[in-house]
């Protein structure tokens, strides 16, 4: 009975198809996954007696009720009965393998649909065929473009009461759809908007393609530790290619708000703490999910969230107040927009939190006179779930009506599930905005659909076929395993890594393999989870993710010799888990302990007070490390962990965060070594919760602390701890060892208009051949206001072989010294600098130069 089944059952309100996974180890184990809905089942406990299996898990979408699995099996069988809430008992007859996709037949069905050799419009076309198309429509029809409706009653939010989306389409009242994740939906959804609404408009359909569609990609928290754009962008573009064959063309995303606070869940969703690599990332992922053109099947459109000031919330906790200076808003929040904008994003989506007392979604000093008048954006402002809704809730406004006027002023375009747009006609007959006002927003929206080629082509998304051949295509697995291992951060090494004599020595092991084989004990609740995808992802094929455990034992380590102990759960305990744990780490040569976060306790309305691993974590982890064995702490995680214990007691730590579809294997090839770890930390780590928020690019305050004043009291520093986070931004380790020399500039003064030459030799003086991020970072001495210690201005990705060394070399500009500050704007004022380069924003070389 091991391996894939596959079944497709009738329910009340769909046909679903249902996949098993059946494997086993010391025990058996049985994940389960549905489509056209994406939900990933691990059963918590299976028995198995003769050929029955029998099984209850938790079901998260109904607190308080259970999923029960009750199967038999015979050789070419698996047949029983799957009690799931909400869709009841559903009969079980399955096959094997993963047979075909529901949607393979909507392929013949759609044909008649799409339009063959539709020309190119030129912007001039688009232009005139808008406004001729905006001339015939009714005030409410142009309103109605500027609704986008949920595809099902599913919410992220507060329910929303509202008509079904079938006859919102089909009234005009909805010009785009959110979440129609299955292509069936999109081409039923579609099929109203062109054959009933007035104007027989096609609709947008939007989804959140955060890291990928159906091959999930590491978290873009992980994925920017790479600082590898051009693997960034792939992930992208083969997330679009897979989204848009499903009839998705408009992402809610990238996520680019720059993050200083672990404490919030959704600095996983995004780039770190540094506005620089930010810029670059969120152009990579522009890059990545639009390509060269818009009209292209295979892109789609990206979303710049959240504008602006989201990652700033107030402790951290979700849609909390933000109360920041407009010169913290422009240096470090603005950048990653200001490039995501350069790269052509389609569309921005504003943050949920205030600014200066005003919520964003009302915010015209924020949307239009920033966002539009300064920066030139002209494509779709798009309001976040329910923001709209929430000006009134936040205490701005009375009522829906003036949410919605406020929200119309500031030049807001579509209205995301919510309904207060409805109020817009009223405030157009009483004169409170103007008919201009709604034609600008519709001639935004109909401009976009035009861009795609949706009013030439309503059905060219539509392509089942597509969805068989490309999701979690061979090609988009290799991607993923390959950013997964460029995303692993090395924070700590004594020598224990890599496992260098635990394979086969037949190819299956790393290069040291000689088959002597030590045994090595997979201790935790992430040994053999599949819970390794992260928050925002939406994949029928989690029940495939590779589990470290199956990474092992792929690498050629027998089951003879790869002891497993689940240990506990991630946040409870397990009778006798403890001692199960004890009794195969005391039979090992090491100990990998696989702990961490699930999904579920990172990304939005994640946030967490303590960043320390769970209690029943910790007391697993004890009770293990007390034996006096190798230990290796294998995390998986979605945001900074406080980890001073850990760096204290283990031999080794392995930021794995959450890697995505091919986890396991990439986390075993850097393991044994098969892949030396490059990646650096994006984020700080903090010592403890206690110094959040910690971030490098910090303001020096009036009694700095230094090594020559650290015993006197009357200095910024705490009574109990540090104040430098326990691993800085740009860390991260190799099994090879880098030296940095001989820093040079070819010039002491810099004049606008000149570029400054610094230079820099790296050298591998380690025995592995090993990449290395060499970093650069300027700090401006003396401001008119002061300035960061240091900030980020450049870095080189850099392969040495064991024994080389390379000169890198570096050109500043006026630009890289150019700030804002008020009453000025951007400027780069004369005066004092000094560079700093090294492998991460804390160990580096420095020198002094002029400028001016």
């Amino acid at each position: 009975m091991l391996g894939l089944w596959h079944t497709v059952v009738a329910t009340p309100l769909m046909k679903l198809k249902i996949q098993f996974k059946v494997t086993k180890k010391a025990s058996y184990s049985l994940d389960i996954a549905t489509e056209p809905l994406a939900i990933p089942i691990q059963i918590d406990s299976l028995t198995v007696e003769g050929n029955r299996l029998r099984g209850l898990a938790k079901a998260f979408w109904r607190p308080g009720e259970d999923i029960v699995v009750d199967l038999a099996y015979d050789e070419d069988r698996l047949y029983g009965e799957l009690r799931m809430p909400g869709l009841g008992s559903l009969p079980i007859e399955a096959a094997r393998g993963r047979g075909p996709a529901l949607s393979e037949s909507l392929a013949e069905q759609v044909k008649p649909y799409r339009k063959d050799g539709v020309a190119k419009r030129s912007n001039e076309e688009i232009r005139e065929a808008v406004e001729t198309l905006l001339n015939r429509m009714s005030l409410e029809e142009k309103i109605g473009q500027m609704f986008q409706v949920p595809a099902s009653n599913f919410s992220f939010g507060n329910a929303v009461e509202t008509d079904p989306p079938e006859k919102l389409i089909a009234e005009g009242r909805a010009g785009s759809v959110l979440g129609a994740f299955d292509v069936s939906r999109v081409f039923e959804l579609q099929k109203i908007a062109v054959e009933e609404s007035p104007h027989r408009i096609p609709l947008l359909f939007n989804a959140d393609i955060i890291h990928g569609a159906q091959t999930i990609f590491p978290i873009p928290l992980a994925w920017s530790c790479s600082w590898d754009m051009d693997a960034i962008k792939e992930a992208c573009a083969i997330a679009a290619k897979e989204a848009s064959a499903s009839g998705t063309v408009y992402n809610h995303g990238p996520m680019i708000d720059v993050s200083r606070d672990p404490r919030w869940g959704r600095v996983s969703e995004g780039a770190g703490e540094d506005p620089y690599l930010g810029g670059l990332i969120a152009k990579a992922q522009v890059d990545g999910f639009q390509g060269d053109s818009l009209l292209e099947p295979e892109t789609i459109v990206a979303c710049l969230k959240h504008f602006i000031g989201y990652g700033a919330a107030e402790g951290g906790r979700d849609y909390n107040t933000v109360d920041i200076s407009e010169a913290t808003l422009r240096n470090v929040y603005l950048p990653p927009f200001q490039a995501g904008l350069q790269a052509g994003a389609g569309s921005v989506m504003n943050a949920f939190n205030i600014y200066q007392g005003v919520p964003v979604a009302a915010s015209k000093a924020l949307m239009k006179d920033l966002l539009r008048d300064e920066l030139g954006f002209d494509g779709i402002l798009i309001s976040d779930y329910g923001a709209v809704d929430e000006i009134v809730v936040h205490g701005l406004v009375e009522d829906v009506k003036e949410a919605a006027k406020l929200a119309v002023d500031a030049t807001m375009d579509i209205e995301m599930a919510t309904r207060s747009f409805e109020h817009l006609p009223q405030l157009v007959r009483e004169g409170k905005i103007s008919e201009a006002q709604i034609n600008d927003a519709a001639r935004r929206i109909l401009t976009l659909k035009y861009r795609l080629g949706l009013m030439d082509d309503p059905f060219r998304y539509v392509r089942p076929e597509k969805e068989t051949e490309y999701h979690f295509h061979e090609e988009h697995l290799k991607a993923s395993r390959e950013l997964a291992q460029k995303s692993i951060v090395l924070l700590k090494n004594d020598g224990v890594l890599p496992m260098a004599d635990y394979g086969d020595g037949n190819g299956n092991s790393n290069k040291n393999g000689n088959g002597s084989g030590g045994r090595v004990a997979l201790i935790g609740p992430f040994a053999d989870s599949r819970d390794l995808l992260g928050p925002w992802q939406f994949s029928r094929f989690g029940h495939e993710t590779a589990t470290l455990y199956e990474g092992l034992r792929d690498k050629g380590i027998s089951e003879e010799r790869l002891l497993y102990a689940k240990g506990c759960g991630v946040n409870t305990t397990i009778e006798g888990g403890i001692a199960e744990a004890l009794e195969q780490a005391k039979q090992a040569d090491v100990v990998l302990l696989a702990l961490g976060e699930s999904s579920d306790m990172s990304g939005e309305a994640a946030s967490r007070m303590s960043i320390e691993l769970p209690e029943a974590q910790m007391r697993l982890a004890k009770a293990v490390v007390a034996l006096g064995k190798s230990v290796v702490l294998v995390l998986t995680n979605g945001r900074p962990l406080v980890l001073d214990w850990f760096e204290r007691n283990v031999n080794a730590i392995v930021e794995t965060w959450f890697l995505g579809s091919q986890a396991g294997h990439a986390i075993a090839d850097v393991l044994v070594g098969d892949y030396n770890p490059s990646g650096k930390l994006t984020m700080s780590f903090p010592a403890h919760t206690g110094q959040i928020p910690v971030y490098y690019n910090h303001f020096r305050t009036g009694r700095p602390l230094t090594e020559a004043n650290r015993q006197q009291k009357y200095i910024s520093q705490y009574l109990d701890g540090p104040n430098e986070p326990l691993y800085p931004f740009g860390y991260g380790l190799s099994y090879t060892r880098f030296e940095y020399s001989d820093l040079k500039l070819d010039r002491n003064r810099l004049a606008a208009g000149e570029e400054l030459r610094v230079s820099i030799t790296v050298s591998n003086a380690g025995s592995e051949d090993g990449e290395e991020v060499v970093q650069l970072y300027i700090q401006d001495c003396h401001g008119s206001i002061v300035r960061p210690v240091k900030e980020l201005k450049g870095f080189s990705k850099l392969r040495l072989a064991k024994g080389e060394n390379k000169e890198v070399e570096f050109r500043i500009v006026a630009e890289d010294l150019t700030f804002w500050m008020p009453g000025v704007g951007y400027t780069a004022e004369p005066g004092k600098f000094v560079v700093f380069v090294g492998p991460n924003s804390r160990d580096v070389q420095s020198a002094e130069f002029s400028f001016g």
